[in-house]
């Protein structure tokens, strides 16, 4: 029998999410009701009992073993194919190019990739992280195997991470604060790509997802200061500088070499390259994204004191 999806990622934030949609919209205990098959997975089989325990069935895919790959990928017809979340660009090409060349060596239908939204629909984006996404984009088209590839925008609930704030902050040194990035929900992208895989179609194409509403940094702090009576206030400062005060008293205690990378991020977030919208995700969803200052908003009325769990380094 074939299976209908395979979503890979499903112990992680937005493979878990889209795991959930389906989950509620297609129980698994009602199959042959819905007609929609899928399988959660993860590289840990020990992973398997916390989805096999709720009628979910599991597969194991490591993408550093091809062989646990062609067992996961066989008789799958669409492939949800979450990156790799290493900063290291050779370690993600061959992880990549394993997942691409066993989806093409088993028959895949469809391979659903999940890249970032730097450069929008374009392809020049000068920004680190979003080269991987280019080369994994490359294989996929040179592949020959049918594929989407969907830049998905940066996820709000990491905005703490991006202008280094904490609860206790009153000020952030910043390297710039004038760029605007598309904050977008991750529980609303998971959503909207549950929902882009289920309807199908995106033949060999790159899609993105965004809220409809850039905003820079100062923006999300004027949103922290009025949401929670803070007087948080950002201070301008060199690379290097930036580099050196938050490596030096990062709270979350991230090192050095995280604040170089995110140097790089600044000049392409100046650049503009984050800050790309588009309206398919609102389509997609039936409602308008919601923006990234209202999110914010919610966020921090939901908890004053919001973290999000990558701004530390344990």
């Amino acid at each position: 029998m074939p299976l209908t999806y395979l979503l890979t990622g499903s112990t992680g934030g937005l493979g878990s999410l889209v795991l959930d949609y389906f989950t509620s919209h297609f129980p698994p205990t009602q199959e042959t009701t819905h007609g929609v098959s899928y399988a959660a997975s993860s590289s840990n089989p020990s992973n398997s009992n916390r989805f096999t325990s709720k009628g979910i069935p599991f597969r194991t895919v490591n993408y550093d073993d091809p062989s646990t790959l062609d067992v996961a990928f066989k008789d799958v017809e669409n492939l949800f194919f979450v990156s790799t979340n290493t900063f290291d660009v050779e370690k993600r090409r061959r992880q990549h190019l394993n997942v691409v060349e066993a989806a093409k060596r088993n028959g895949v239908k469809h391979v659903w990739y999940t890249s970032l939204a730097f450069g929008g629909l374009g392809s020049d984006s000068k920004a680190a992280v979003q080269q991987a996404h280019y080369m994994t984009e490359d294989m996929l088209r040179e592949s020959g195997v049918n594929y989407t590839s969907i830049r998905e925008g940066i996820y709000t609930e990491a905005f703490p991470l991006f202008i280094n704030w904490y609860p206790q902050s009153t000020t952030l040194y910043l390297p710039s604060s004038s760029g605007k990035i598309a904050f977008t929900l991750r529980s609303e992208l998971a959503e909207a790509t549950a929902k882009l895989m289920l309807k199908g179609g995106h033949d060999r194409e790159v899609v993105l997802l965004t809220a409809s509403e850039p905003v820079s940094a100062q923006d999300i702090v004027d949103v922290i200061n009025d949401t929670t009576d803070r007087e948080v206030k950002i201070e301008i400062v060199d690379p290097e500088t930036y580099v050196r005060i938050n490596a030096e008293n990062d709270i979350g205690g991230k090192a050095e070499g995280f604040f170089r990378q995110l140097v790089g991020w600044f000049e392409s977030i100046e650049n503009g390259e984050a800050g790309f919208t588009d309206g398919l995700m609102g389509e997609v969803l039936g409602r308008e994204p919601v923006t990234p200052r209202e999110a914010v908003r919610g966020l921090l009325e939901g908890e004053r004191d919001y973290t999000w769990h990558q701004n530390y380094s344990k």
